[in-house]
């Protein structure tokens, strides 16, 4: 198994992504971080560390948090989790206390997807070297806090990797809200996160991301999901601070019988900023359902690709692909590209995709209300942002609900 992954890492060192521009490794191969020292408080972390921890939707409290994981450039410096029912640490420990966990490794993502994962698999196998977490809920669990996973980058022009398994065991419930961040002082990283989440038989996982990252910094995810049957994986992701590019396209297997996967993307180009952000599912379980929506705006002379593909290949299956967007400069770009693939009979699929301008009546009776021009497009570029989200217990929602509020507080 190793020699196959080893194998097929190597042939695809210098293979492109179909998607998003190149990007040369070797800038960010000569810098090494070295190892940072573990902490043991999250209050040892540096003040201005904290304060940029919560922009990204991290409880430095931990009060209403099921367990902490930060990792630090390529070095993991803090993971705790005081329930009984989550457990979250990082990888390599997970694999020095569950010889099983290999076994999930590589499988929802292949490692000869691009360069970009060949480069962490050669890593792990050539070098020994694990960065990322392990988060699993335990079979029957449903805890109600999430726990609150940090990837942080704080050196300079430093490719910092992270694999991440995470499982949610048959009838368990997993809530998770993930930080990206870089360093006040950094002004050039790459970033490659390989996530491989695999939701168990009448399981659930929630999953926020929060994105906040440097004007030149590079990202990379590569994301890959197996869903079982009558399992659940609700996505949300939020982007609205500038970054040289993002390319990130999940995948969703929606294997099992009335298995499901719902994408949702809240997406605000900034400055110079490529975003090429999209979400796949592929529904191949017998009534297997799917629901992708993605709101972006574009600003100043940024570029935004949003993608959705939904691929029927079994009778009875249901999906819907919903992208909208405004265009608040002229400089900038939207392109939407909506994907329905069905190769059988008796299936639902739709989408519906929209790209625009603000309506200008709507801007002239919010300034009747008194509201300046720029306060009143800020107040419809919120409202427009702030979707609705769906499938979450009401206290996890309100929190979501919140962190799109605070990332897009400054449009």
């Amino acid at each position: 198994m190793l020699r196959d992954i080893k194998k097929r890492a190597e042939k695809a060192k210098d293979k492109e992504s179909p998607y998003g521009p190149k990007t040369d490794l070797k800038k960010f191969l000569a810098e090494d971080p070295g190892e940072h020292e573990r902490i043991e408080s999250i209050e040892d972390v540096p003040k201005k560390v904290r304060d940029t921890l919560v922009k990204v939707g991290i409880d430095t409290s931990e009060k209403e948090r099921a367990g902490t994981y930060i990792q630090l450039d390529e070095s993991e410096i803090y993971s705790v989790s005081p329930s009984k029912s989550v457990e979250i640490m990082g990888i390599k420990s997970a694999l020095e206390k569950y010889d099983w966990v290999k076994d999930y490794m590589w499988k929802a993502v292949a490692p000869d997807t691009d360069k970009y994962t060949a480069h962490v698999a050669l890593k792990e196998l050539e070098e020994e070297k694990y960065t990322g977490y392990f988060i699993r809920s335990l079979p029957g669990s449903k805890e109600i806090f999430p726990l609150q996973a940090c990837l942080f980058i704080g050196d300079e022009r430093i490719m910092q990797t992270a694999h991440n398994i995470i499982i949610a065991e048959e009838n368990s419930e997993l809530h998770i809200i993930t930080g990206c961040a870089t360093g006040q002082d950094v002004n050039s990283a790459l970033h490659i996160g390989i996530s491989e989440f695999y939701v168990k038989k009448n399981a659930k996982i929630t999953f926020t991301m929060v994105h906040n990252w440097a004007e030149q910094v590079e990202v990379r995810p590569r994301t890959g999901i197996v869903i079982g049957d009558n399992g659940t994986y609700i996505n949300n992701y939020i982007l609205t601070s500038p970054v040289r590019v993002i390319q990130s396209y999940p995948t969703a297997y929606c294997t099992g019988k009335n298995s499901k996967a719902i994408f949702q993307s809240v997406m605000a180009g900034k400055k110079n900023s490529l975003l090429d952000i999209g979400s796949r599912v592929i529904l191949e379980g017998k009534e297997s359902s799917a629901n992708v929506i993605s709101r972006a705006v574009s600003m100043d002379e940024s570029k935004i690709y949003s993608r959705g593909h939904l691929a029927g290949r079994i009778p009875g299956v249901k999906g819907h692909l919903e992208c909208h967007g405004l265009i608040l400069s002229d400089d900038s770009m939207i392109h939407a590209i909506p994907e329905l693939e069905g190769s059988a009979t008796d299936l639902e699929m739709s989408h519906e995709a929209a790209v625009g301008k603000i309506d200008e009546e709507k801007i002239l009776y919010l300034m009747s209300r008194g509201l300046t021009e720029e306060e009143a497009i800020s107040m419809i570029v919120r409202g427009f942002l702030s979707i609705d989200i769906k499938g979450l217990p009401p206290e996890l929602a309100a929190e979501t609900k919140k962190m799109i509020d605070m990332s897009v507080k400054g449009l």
